[in-house]
């Protein structure tokens, strides 16, 4: 109100934002990309699905939307979900139709978010420039990555304009 009402020289008032990760109120479902393109296509009737799930359920969570991630999809909820409630959800998207349930993993809440950086890769090669998904690739191949799930696509940069090194960011979920 001071600021509305007073218009002498005073600064306006800035809205202060921020950009989290995820929280608690996630639930990630691994699955194949073909899967979770299909649930996405409709999530707004894939998101009703579940609330009546998870309603029948006698559970007092509510999934608010559906978002495709790398490793699948994310659904997120008005509060952090329970074992009976993640079993739910997983009954639900492993009954539907077009789907393929073997590819569709137990859903999980994500845990703890770290990043790791390479440095020293060479930035270009005989079979060209140093891409995130081929970075992607060989970690999914790596057993140090078994359990874990990456938070975004890696970052790749070329450390000098004369040096043909990168540096590699991999943010992930601990899972």
């Amino acid at each position: 109100m001071k600021v509305k009402n007073s218009n002498r020289g005073t600064k306006k008032p800035k809205i202060n934002m921020m950009t989290r990760g995820q929280s608690r109120r996630e639930v990630i479902i691994p699955m194949t990309r073909a899967n979770a393109e299909l649930i996405v296509n409709s999530a707004h009737i894939h998101t009703t699905n579940v609330n009546k799930c998870l309603k029948n359920s006698n559970s007092n969570i509510v999934a608010d939307f559906i978002r495709f991630n790398v490793n699948g999809i994310i659904i997120t909820t008005n509060k952090p979900a329970s074992d009976l409630n993640l079993s739910t959800i997983e009954k639900y998207l492993k009954s539907m139709q077009n789907i393929i349930p073997e590819s569709i993993e137990s859903p999980r809440l994500p845990k703890s978010k770290s990043y790791m950086k390479m440095i020293g890769l060479p930035y270009s090669s005989e079979l060209g420039v140093l891409s995130p998904d081929y970075i992607e690739g060989i970690l999914v191949k790596s057993h140090l990555f078994k359990d874990m799930t990456l938070a975004l696509k890696p970052r790749v940069i070329k450390a000098s304009p004369k040096l043909d090194k990168a540096v590699v960011w991999v943010d992930i979920w601990d899972s």
